[in-house]
C-alpha cells in the first residue's frame, strides 16, 4: 500500500473483520471441546487470542498507508513498554519509529460473563493507560511527538448485555446514568470517558449480534466511537511522525 493511500471499502473490512472474530471464536471453542477442556463463561472467545485479528490487520494497513513502515508496526512481538507501576506492559499492537513511541493499542472483545469482563475490562484500560503516561512522564519514554494511545472493543449483543442491569449501594449512590443501563451502555459510558479523561487519542465501540454477526453484521452505538473516527485519529497521527521523520535522523 503506498503513502496516503485510502482505505477501499472501510465498511467491508469491518464487516469481514466481524467475521473473522465469530469464525475464530468457533473454530477456538470447538478445539476446546475436542480436547474435553470447558472453559467457564465462554472465556474461550477471550482467552485465544486472535479473534481480533482483522481488526489488527486494518490499523496496520491505515498506518502503512500513512507512511509507517511495516516492519515499524509490532503485533506478535515486541509489545512491551515501560510502565511506572510495573516494570512493563504488553499491548496489542506497538509502532515504535527511530526509536520514538508513536502508539500503542489496545484490542479486547466481550462476549459472556460480562459483569466481571467488563469490570477486568474498565480496571486493565484505565490501569495500562495511568501507567504508561506516568512512565512518559517521568522520561521512560521519549517525548516527541506525544506517543497515541486507542482502545477497540467488540462487544456481543445479546440478551444479557443489553437488558438493564441492577445496581448495588449500600452506602452511596452511584452516578444516575448506571442506574437501570445495560453492559453494553456501560461499555459505551467507558469508552466515551475514557477519552474524555484524555486516557485516549481514540477508542471505538463495535456491537456485533449473536444472530447474524457470522455474516459480519454489526453496529456503531455511539457516534464518537466509530472506526471511522477511531482510524482518522490515527491516521492524523502517523501522517504527522512520517512528516517529521527527516527532522528525526
Amino acid at each position: 500500500m503506498s503513502r496516503n493511500a485510502p482505505i477501499e471499502d472501510p465498511e467491508a473490512r469491518v464487516r469481514g473483520a466481524v467475521q473473522h472474530y465469530w469464525a475464530t471464536r468457533g473454530v477456538q471453542s470447538r478445539r476446546q471441546a475436542e480436547r474435553g477442556v470447558t472453559d467457564a463463561g465462554a472465556r474461550s472467545a477471550v482467552t485465544g487470542g486472535k479473534q481480533m485479528d482483522g481488526f489488527v490487520e486494518l490499523v496496520r494497513d491505515v498506518l502503512v498507508g500513512s507512511g509507517i513502515p511495516a516492519e515499524e508496526i509490532h503485533h506478535n512481538r515486541k509489545l512491551e513498554l515501560p510502565g511506572y507501576y510495573r516494570a512493563e506492559k504488553q499491548w496489542d499492537v506497538v509502532v515504535v519509529c527511530d526509536g520514538r513511541l508513536v502508539a500503542a493499542v489496545e484490542f479486547k472483545s466481550m462476549g459472556s460473563s460480562f459483569a466481571n469482563n467488563l469490570n477486568n475490562r474498565v480496571e486493565e484500560s484505565v490501569g495500562s493507560a495511568s501507567d504508561l503516561w506516568t512512565a512518559y512522564r517521568e522520561g521512560a519514554v521519549p517525548t516527541t511527538p506525544k506517543p497515541w494511545l486507542g482502545y477497540l472493543m467488540l462487544l456481543v449483543e445479546c440478551n444479557r448485555s443489553t437488558r438493564p442491569v441492577r445496581v448495588r449501594e449500600p452506602h452511596f449512590g452511584v452516578f444516575p446514568e448506571f442506574k437501570g443501563a445495560s453492559y453494553a451502555e456501560r461499555c459505551r459510558l467507558l469508552l466515551k470517558r475514557l477519552m474524555r479523561e484524555q486516557l485516549y487519542a481514540a477508542t471505538c465501540l463495535i456491537t456485533t449480534p449473536e444472530d447474524g454477526g457470522v455474516e459480519g453484521d454489526y453496529a456503531e452505538p455511539d457516534g464518537d466511537l466509530t472506526m471511522l473516527h477511531f482510524l482518522v485519529s490515527l491516521r492524523a497521527q502517523a501522517e504527522g511522525v512520517a512528516a517529521m521523520r527527516e527532522g528525526w535522523r
